[in-house]
Order: structure tokens, then sequence, then C-alpha cells
């Protein structure tokens, strides 16, 4: 039994707070719920505990238990359109779901989101209250299908899309996987020759009175100069790699890191394929159910995971808000290939769009495919030149 800090609103609407000794969260919802009380927030009272032992396996819990991940929320998509479908209620469903998952942080989740449908809320803003779970995409998706009387169908994309955002990213892991590898090892190995196996040989060579050529001379004057300065040059790599990690988390070095890695050889083509197939399956997502377009165009552009991009589809946005046509606003961005910008004008004169966008996904899925295929082959002359 654990004790509980909780926050809520009794019946006449105010504030009142106070600690409850539980078996779970759950028990503590229900205590309050019979005594009146709506609970608000509810956590672990880990300093009201007296035992130590007790303070330190909370600890441990919470610090090593893992949060909701991709497959959690694609079984949990896939089941909610399952039993959508069969007509069973919301409240039934989560119920169900919450006793059969096995990860913690998502059985959490969804009591969370039972006990805001209990209270009246619609789904959509019970999740809206998960949105480092969900994202924003999949909230405005869900409350569409609310509006349109559509959740099971909503359900059931928002799995595909899921699905389909989990290949693209395991697929260019997995290409630069090799490539990466390889760098580190060629690292590793001229750091560990330089520092520990030429020292001898420079023993070796002090012996001999000879002159001897340009190159081995640099390379054993290199090789000394590391040994004498590598702890130096580790820190300073170290206060560098922190530096410029911190400096990619602002706003502005974020937006500069992703404006610049979709300019790199080789790799750079593919992310921005990459995730222009992602932009046209989600804005092909939001058209098909009933989301107007400026309105998906400016959720989808918060979904992406490049700040570039994202901010020239916003660009799009404004321009057709001015009244300008999508193809218009879609060869400003500079970032679509001819072919795609002639489907979307086409779909966008046929009144088809959501399925024209679906065949641009498609057809930038396919060409990041055959370029990851291809990746290693493209990769491997460079790397052996470095070798």
């Amino acid at each position: 039994m654990a004790n509980y800090t909780w926050h809520g609103r009794n019946g006449r609407g105010e504030v009142v707070k106070g600690q409850l000794d539980a078996m779970s969260e759950g028990a503590v919802v229900k205590q309050l719920t019979a005594l009146g009380v709506v609970p608000v927030h509810i956590t672990i009272s880990v300093a009201a505990t007296g035992n130590w032992l007790v303070r330190a396996n909370n600890w441990l819990v919470l610090a090593t238990r893992k949060g909701v991940e991709v497959d959690d929320l694609l079984i949990f998509w896939r089941q909610m359109h399952a039993l959508d479908k069969a007509g069973v209620p919301l409240l039934r469903s989560l119920e169900g779901l919450e006793a059969s998952v096995e990860n913690p942080a998502m059985e959490d989740m969804i009591k969370d989101i039972r006990f805001s449908l209990e209270q009246g809320l619609p789904l959509s803003a019970a999740m809206a209250r998960h949105t480092n779970a969900f994202g924003e995409f999949n909230v405005s998706m869900v409350k569409t299908g609310e509006m349109t009387g559509r959740l099971d169908e909503i359900f059931l994309r928002l799995h595909e899309y899921m699905v389909f955002n989990r290949d693209v990213r395991e697929r260019i892991k997995q290409a630069l996987r090799y490539p990466v590898f390889v760098l580190i090892a060629m690292a590793i190995a001229i750091a560990t020759t330089t520092i520990f196996v030429i020292p001898i040989f420079a023993g070796v060579y002090e012996g001999y009175d000879a002159e001897l050529p340009p190159l081995t001379r640099g390379l054993l004057d290199f090789s000394s100069w590391m040994v004498s300065w590598w702890p130096l040059m580790l820190a300073a790599g170290i206060a560098a790699g922190a530096g410029i990690r911190g400096y990619l988390r602002t706003p502005a070095g974020r937006y500069l890191w992703d404006a610049s890695k979709i300019k790199l050889p080789i790799i750079g083509s593919m992310i921005l394929k990459a995730t222009l197939a992602r932009f046209a399956h989600s804005l092909a997502l939001s058209s098909q159910s009933g989301v107007p377009l400026v309105q998906a165009i400016a959720v989808v552009a918060k979904t992406l995971d490049n700040t570039f991009i994202g901010s020239r589809i916003e660009q799009m946005r404004d321009g057709i808000e001015r009244g300008e046509s999508i193809t218009r606003c879609a060869t400003a961005t500079g970032i679509f290939t001819p072919v795609a910008l002639q489907m979307i004008e086409v779909g966008d004169e046929a009144g088809a769009l959501g399925d024209l966008l679906i065949e641009i996904a498609g057809m930038y899925e396919r060409e990041t495919e055959y370029s990851i295929k291809n990746l290693s082959a493209a990769i491997e002359p460079i790397l052996i030149m470095l070798i």
C-alpha cells in the first residue's frame, strides 16, 4: 500500500487536497468519487512514506519505468477500431484495454482517459491531456471523427498512419546503421593506433641514426602530440558535443540543423523524400476525413520531425488563407518535385486531392525505399577511401 497526494474539486467547485493510503491510483479515484470529490491530479507521495526502503523502491520504479511506446499505440488504435466497429461502448472498450495492456504507463494513460470520459469529457479532450503520447495530429483526427460520426474509420486510419511512419523510420535507421558503425570503428582504430601503437615504433626508430621520410616524421609528430594532449582533446570534444547538442535543442539550432541535413550528400534527398511522404500521407488522411484544408495543413506541419520543412508547409497554409491555389503555394515552398506538383494540380482541379496525395505519398515512399536499398552501395566507396 502506498500513500497518494491528491488535488480535486468538491461538489461546490472548491479546490480541495489531501493524502490517502491505497493499493493503486484507481483505488484513490474510487474513494474520492465516493466522497463526492472529482480528482484532478493524483501522485505517489514518496516523501510522506516513513520507510526508506519503500521510498527507494518507489523511486526505482519511477526511474526505470518506460513510457508509452509506438507498439502500445498501434495495438490501442487497432483494438479501438475493432471494438468501436463491433458497437462496444467507449467506456467498456477502454476497460477491456486497460485490463489487457502490459505496459504500466499505457495502463495509467487509458485509466486517465476512461476517468475523463466518466466525467463527461469527449474522447478527443481526454486524449489531449496526453499529447506527449498521442500528438496533436492524432487528437485532431479523433475530434474530427467525433464530429462526423466516423470514429471507427479514424481509428483504422490512425493505425495505418502509425505503421507507415514506423516503417519509414526503421528503414532509415537500418540503412544508416552500417556506415555509422564503420565510422565509429575507424575512429577507435585510428585513436588506438595513434596513441598506443605508433609510440612503440617511435622508440625503435630513435635507435636508427637515419633520416626518416617526411610522411613518417609527420605521423610520429602527430602521434606524439596526441599522446601529450589527448586528455585535453577528449575534454574539449565532450564540451563541444554538449554545446552543440544544447544549441540544437534551441529553436534556431533545430531549424538550422533540419535545413542542413536535407542538403547532405547521399542521405539528404532520402530524408527529404521520407518527410514529404509522411506529409502527403497525413494530409491525405486529414482531407479524406473531412478536416478543412487550412486546418489540416496547420496540424500536419506541426507533426513533421523537420522544422525547416514544417515552416515551408506553414507557408502553404498562409498562401491558401490569402486565396491562392494549393498548387501555387506548394510550388513556392521549393521542396516538392515537379511530378508531385503536377499531381497536386490535377487533384486540386478534379476535386480528388486526397486520392492524389495518397499517390504522392506512395511515390515518395517508393523513392525512399529505392534510395535506402542503394545507400550501402553509394556509401561503401567513400568508406573504402576513408579507410
